[in-house]
């Protein structure tokens, strides 16, 4: 009796290595060195996402844009994100100094192949259990909704400086 347990208990011992090894060397085509690294190795204020923005200038904070992307946000924006605290999404407070002005445009903008494609996002989706959805926000609408973040974070410096 003591045997036939020996003998399972080695069994789901080799089965168990087996799905290991196989996880470990079949992965998505990435070699083992590059597939262990953390999406987020790179710096992430030097990815811009994918999208149509590729450069944003930015200069003083402009009032007018910080007043429509605060109603841009309130509409379209605050039933899953606050700037101070969780609700379904990721607060947003800091979120200028994390990343750069480009990828938050392409992520407002282009939200779907963000969500399928960008190495952060996919991070922030095994986090927070939900896809963003796209709001159909123009370009400039995004480009206020920066604005406003970008307000508040000059505002709050110590906003998300416990995030990623």
């Amino acid at each position: 009796m003591k045997r036939r347990s020996f003998s399972k208990f080695f069994l789901l011992i080799g089965l168990i290595s087996g799905i290991i090894l196989l996880n470990l060397h079949c992965g998505n085509g990435e070699d083992a060195e590059s597939a262990s690294e953390p999406a987020e190795s790179a710096d992430p204020m030097q990815n811009k996402g994918i999208g149509p923005i590729s450069n944003v200038e930015l200069g003083p904070i402009d009032a007018a844009q910080v007043a429509q992307g605060e109603q841009v946000f309130q509409t379209k924006c605050s039933a899953c994100h606050k700037l101070d605290e969780r609700v379904v999404g990721p607060p947003l407070g800091g979120v200028t100094r994390r990343r750069s002005p480009e990828w938050i445009m392409n992520l407002i903008l282009n939200t779907n192949e963000m969500v399928e494609k960008d190495p952060i996002v996919q991070d922030m989706i095994a986090v927070y259990y939900t896809k963003m959805t796209f709001q159909n926000v123009t370009e400039p609408e995004a480009r206020a909704l920066l604005e406003y973040m970008r307000k508040y974070d000059s505002d709050h410096p110590q906003a998300g400086a416990d995030m990623q």
